[in-house]
C-alpha cells in the first residue's frame, strides 16, 4: 500500500506498523475483495473498500462487513454482481447502495456520493460524485475517509485518517461547521465513536458540537435513537454521555439525563445525581456477561430521572426523593416512545426503573416469603436484569455500607433460590385454571372467572402452594363472601 498523504515523521513507527495490520487484516477478505475489484475493472469501472471497514482494518478488528465505493450506478453494480453473488438485496438502492453476500461476507456497494442536506430537510438528497476524492471529503470524519483500491491495493488517505487513527482523535475531512451542516447526525456520530473506540473529538469538532447542538432538532427521532443505541452499546458509553450533555446535545433529544446535574442525592453527598447515574451505567456494564444489554443500560441510565420532579428538603436538611421509581417509570416510558423506541424495550426498561428501589429496606428484616414471591412475580423474566440493576446502583463511598448492601442482597438471593426451589416461583400462577374454575363454581367465560383467577393468585403469592383440595375450598369461600353461590 502506498500512502495518499505522509504522515508526521513522530507517527511513522506506529503507522507503519498499523499498515502492517491493516494488510494482515485485508489479506483476509481479499480473496473476494479482490475477485469483486477485478470484476469492476474488467467492465470498466473503480472499486474501492472503503470507510469503517479500513478504519476497522487498522485498528485490528475488521469483522465481515464490507463498505465498498464506485463510479458505477447501481444498475450497472447490478448487472456487475449478477450471477456472483450469492444473494442481493437492494434496500439502499435509493441511496445508491447494493448489497450482497458472498463466502460469507456481507458486501454493501455505494455510488460516489456528495450528498448534502438543504439546511431544512431532514433526510440527505443524494448526489451521485464523479470521483474518490470527492466521495470522501463528503464522509464524517477522516477516520473513515480513507480507501483502498482494489484489485492493487492501493491505500488512499487524503485527509490524515491513518494519522488521526494514531493519535485517537476525531476529525472531520471539512471544516467541522459544514460538515454537520450537511448532516447534523453527525455530531452526535462523533460521541458514538468517542464511546466505541475510546477516541477523544478534536478542540474544532467540540466547539461546533456545541455551537449547533439546535440543528439536531433537523433529524428524525429514528435516526437519533439508532445512533443513541449504539452510543450506549459502545464499549466506553460514558465518554459518549458526557459529550452529549457538555456539548448540548443530550437536551435535544434526553433532557433527562443533563437534568439530573442540577440535584445532590439524598444521602448529601459529594457526587451529584447525574454523576451517580454514570456509575451506576458503568457498573451494569462490569456486570454483562456477553455483549451489550441495551435494556440494562438503558434502565440504568433513567433509574433516577424522577428525582428533579420529586426533590423534598427536610427540616433537618436532608435530601429526599420519595416515589421517584413511580414518577421516573412514567418519564421513562414518555422518553422512549419519543425516541421511538419499540413497545417491548420501553416496557422492559420501564419496569426495572419501577422497581429498582424495591429492594431497599429488605436488609431490616421487614420482608415475609409472601414479599419475596411478589418481588419475583413483578420481576418476571426481568429478574436478572433487576438483580444487576440493584447491584449497580450501589454507589456508596462506605465501604461498611456497601458491605452490608452487598451482603443483604447476596441473602435475597440466596432465600429467593431457597423459595424457588421449594415453589416454582419462574411460574407464579393461581394452584386452579381457568377452565377449574368454572367448571367448580357452574360459571361460563367472563369477569367473574377473571376476578376468581386473580384472587387465586394473590393466595398464591401471600400463602405459597395450595394443594388441590385446599385451593378449592379458597375458590368457595371467596365465591361465597362474593355472593356467588350459597
Amino acid at each position: 500500500m502506498s500512502e495518499a498523504s505522509a504522515p508526521h515523521a513522530a507517527d511513522r513507527r506506529e503507522l507503519t506498523a498499523a499498515q502492517r495490520n491493516a494488510v494482515a487484516e485485508l489479506l483476509r477478505v481479499s480473496p473476494v475483495a479482490d475477485e469483486l475489484g477485478r470484476r469492476f475493472v474488467r467492465a470498466g469501472h473503480e472499486l474501492h473498500l472503503v470507510g469503517g471497514s479500513v478504519r476497522d482494518a487498522l485498528l485490528g478488528r475488521l469483522g465481515d462487513d464490507l463498505d465498498f465505493c464506485t463510479d458505477a450506478h447501481p444498475d450497472e453494480t447490478l448487472r456487475i454482481i449478477k450471477g456472483w453473488a450469492e444473494s442481493i438485496w437492494e434496500t439502499g438502492r435509493e441511496f445508491g447502495t447494493i448489497g450482497a453476500q458472498r463466502d460469507g461476507l456481507r458486501l454493501e456497494i455505494t455510488t460516489f456520493r456528495a450528498e448534502s442536506y438543504d439546511q431544512v430537510s431532514r433526510n440527505p438528497v443524494v448526489v451521485y460524485g464523479t470521483s474518490l476524492d470527492e466521495d470522501l471529503k463528503r464522509r464524517d470524519f477522516t477516520i473513515n475517509a480513507m480507501a483502498v483500491s482494489l484489485p492493487d491495493h492501493r491505500f488512499t488517505d487524503p485527509h490524515g485518517g491513518l494519522a488521526d487513527i494514531s493519535a485517537k482523535v476525531i476529525r472531520t475531512p471539512s471544516t467541522p461547521g459544514e460538515s454537520f451542516g450537511d448532516d447534523p447526525l453527525r455530531m452526535l456520530r462523533a460521541a458514538r465513536f468517542a464511546a466505541q473506540l475510546r477516541f477523544a473529538v478534536h478542540p474544532d469538532v467540540h466547539l461546533a458540537m456545541t455551537e449547533m447542538a439546535a440543528d439536531l432538532d433537523r433529524i428524525t427521532a429514528e435516526r437519533i435513537r439508532d445512533e443513541f443505541t449504539k452510543l450506549l452499546c459502545g464499549a466506553d458509553p460514558i465518554t459518549g454521555l458526557r459529550l452529549l450533555v457538555d456539548t448540548g446535545l443530550a437536551e435535544r433529544f434526553l433532557p433527562e439525563l443533563t437534568g439530573l446535574k442540577l440535584e445532590i442525592d439524598e444521602h448529601a453527598q459529594h457526587k451529584d445525581v447525574y454523576e451517580h447515574t454514570l456509575t451506576v451505567v458503568e457498573n451494569a456494564v462490569s456486570y454483562e456477561e456477553e455483549g451489550c444489554d441495551f435494556i440494562l443500560r438503558m434502565a440504568a441510565l433513567l433509574h433516577d430521572v424522577g428525582k428533579p420532579a420529586t426533590k423534598a428538603v427536610g427540616s433537618d436538611g436532608r435530601v429526599s426523593f420519595h416515589h421517584h421509581e413511580v414518577v421516573g417509570a412514567r418519564l421513562t416510558k414518555a422518553r422512549m416512545k419519543a425516541m421511538r423506541y419499540p413497545k417491548e424495550v420501553t416496557a422492559k426498561v420501564t419496569a426495572l426503573v419501577a422497581l429498582h428501589l424495591r429492594f431497599y429496606g429488605y436488609g431490616r428484616g421487614e420482608w415475609t416469603d409472601s414479599a419475596v414471591r411478589r418481588y419475583v412475580a413483578d420481576a418476571g423474566d426481568l429478574l436478572p436484569r433487576l438483580h444487576k440493576l440493584t447491584r449497580s446502583d450501589c454507589t456508596t463511598r462506605n465501604r461498611r455500607k456497601a458491605a452490608q448492601l452487598a451482603a443483604d442482597y447476596d441473602a435475597l438471593e440466596d432465600r429467593i433460590a431457597r423459595i424457588a426451589a421449594e415453589e416454582d416461583l419462574a411460574r407464579v400462577r393461581p394452584d386452579l385454571d381457568g377452565n377449574a374454575i368454572m367448571e367448580l363454581l357452574g360459571v361460563p367465560p367472563g369477569p367473574v372467572v377473571g376476578r376468581a383467577w386473580k384472587h387465586l393468585k394473590e393466595q398464591r403469592l401471600e400463602h405459597g402452594p395450595l394443594d388441590r383440595d385446599a385451593a378449592e375450598a379458597e375458590l368457595l369461600r371467596w365465591a361465597r363472601a362474593e355472593g356467588l353461590i350459597s
